[in-house]
């Protein structure tokens, strides 16, 4: 019974904590040219963190960027991940991102 318990508890900590990574999701609105674009620019957009912002920004200093499909020559960055992205990039132009973090837990003070 001790088992049986601890793996419930087990389970629903893992379930509490997965739906408080899923409860931080970004907003993110706007366009960011990835031509110009900093690392911390680059990092608002749906999946990509520091290496793949990094290895964009490698990429693009000696190949600059003439279309946004030339990004799945990024190591790490696919199909899949341009599908994801390439409504918020371009190749030129400002960068007009912004993002926001909504549906934060909060915490209840007394």
């Amino acid at each position: 019974m001790k088992k049986k318990l601890a793996t419930f508890m087990g389970l629903l900590a893992l379930l509490v904590s997965l739906n408080m990574a899923h409860a931080a999701k970004k907003d993110f609105q706007g366009i960011i040219n990835v031509n110009s674009a900093s690392a911390e620019e680059l990092m608002q957009l749906p999946g990509i963190g520091k290496s793949k912002a990094d290895a964009i920004i490698a990429y693009r200093q000696s190949h600059p960027f003439k279309s946004v499909s030339e990004l799945t020559e990024v190591k790490g960055i696919g199909p899949k991940m341009l599908e994801k992205i390439q409504s918020h990039i371009s190749i030129d132009g400002n960068s007009t991102a912004s993002t926001s973090v909504t549906n934060l837990p909060t915490k209840v003070t007394k």
